[in-house]
């Protein structure tokens, strides 16, 4: 597994003793590092559909993590923080608000940030048998810490003093790998903690397919940009005759072997079909990522997330868990990616892992892989 940046341990036997306890003491720490340079209470964020103010946003994950940890998901049960329900429930709290509630001080929202996680961390200690809500905090936790990195990265904030790694550059022309195909088994039937959405493992049958050693990288995307016209990624500029690519707050010269990130699924496209290629569906990706035995393909874990060409859908038989909202709005708007970013942790980056995000989106560490159309 290629995890640039990360030392999280991974996720066999995470969740055994006091393992999970340090896990969630990690991600916090993590989680507060991440905005720990920046003056939050007068950093100014523009109203957009792709950022979250930055104290809703760390008020919510200790909210969630108190509502289901604490609470079991029930309403009728107290806050520590008096009127939380109303103003960090993702659920009700309508995105566009979230820049008008009336929050408590910004003392007090990390006040209750602590008072609620050492709450949580000594339930845990006494907790026997299932730990599903810990679990879920803990992953839900670290889902939003990438977020809040890509907030950084979408209004060109600087990075936070954290060891954040890259997806690594490669100056080798692509190959394509060849897959004979046929059926496996897609998704998770036993594992120490499972998405709603992954559940429900069933049988596929995959054609024979070829697929890229490697993900298409800036420079290839540069040629595309410079053939067709199509608009270049908003965190791009020319400069003479050269691109710059920001990072954060900082101007850099283009990586031409770098990996393509901050790539929509519509960016994809039309790549592919300039280059006469095709995106891998999502059960040809995960098929490649668990049949790739000669290690062939390149960084398929932990690189970039790579979008596929398929609609984010129930498997057979999906029933939703005790929050439902995390799967079960998204179904048939959103498009699959896979395989997780530098800035993913592994407890999330692992071959059937399935990300979901809309087409036109692309602030997230996304680009793709292509397969040849010959295959099909």
């Amino acid at each position: 597994m290629h995890t640039t940046g990360l030392t999280i341990e991974p996720i066999a036997g995470l969740y055994e003793g006091g393992r999970l306890g340090t896990a969630l003491g990690e991600a916090r720490a993590r989680t507060l590092a991440i905005y720990s340079h920046l003056d939050l209470a007068s950093l100014e964020v523009p109203r957009i559909p792709i950022v979250n103010p930055p104290l809703w946003e760390l008020a919510h994950v200790a909210w969630f993590q108190e509502f289901w940890c604490l609470r079991g998901g029930a309403p009728d049960k107290p806050s520590i923080l008096a009127g939380a329900d109303a103003l960090f429930n993702s659920t009700t709290v309508a995105h566009d608000t979230r820049w008008g509630l009336d929050y408590p001080p910004q003392q007090a929202l990390f006040a209750y940030m602590a008072a609620s996680h050492d709450a949580v961390r000594e339930s845990l200690a006494e907790a026997r048998g299932d730990r599903y809500f810990f679990k879920l905090a803990l992953v839900h936790e670290e889902m939003h810490a990438e977020a809040l990195l890509m907030t950084l990265q979408s209004l060109g904030l600087p990075a936070p003093a954290l060891e954040l790694g890259e997806p690594r550059a490669c100056a080798e022309k692509p190959g394509d790998i060849r897959f004979t195909g046929g059926e496996f088994t897609q998704g998770t039937r036993n594992a120490e903690f499972i998405f709603d959405n992954e559940r429900g493992a069933h049988a596929v049958t995959v054609a024979p397919f070829s697929m890229a050693s490697r993900t298409v990288t800036q420079g290839e995307f540069a040629e595309f940009i410079e053939a067709t016209g199509h608009p270049a990624p908003s965190n791009w500029r020319r400069e003479g005759s050269s691109w710059l690519a920001r990072r954060f707050d900082r101007w850099q010269p283009m990586q031409p072997a770098a990996p393509m990130i901050h790539a929509s699924l519509e960016d994809a496209l039309a790549y592919c079909d300039w280059a006469g290629r095709r995106l891998p569906t999502e059960s040809e990706w995960e098929f490649a990522a668990r049949h790739d035995a000669a290690c062939a393909l390149r960084d398929m874990i932990g690189g970039v997330w790579e979008w596929t060409s398929t609609p984010f859908a129930p498997y057979p038989g999906f029933a939703p868990d005790p929050y439902r909202e995390y799967s079960e709005p998204w179904f048939h708007t959103h498009y699959c990616l896979r395989g997780g970013s530098f800035a993913t942790t592994p407890r999330i980056a692992y071959a059937r892992y399935r990300n979901f995000y809309l087409p036109e989106r692309a602030d997230m560490f996304a680009g793709f892989r292509t397969c040849a159309l010959e295959a099909r």
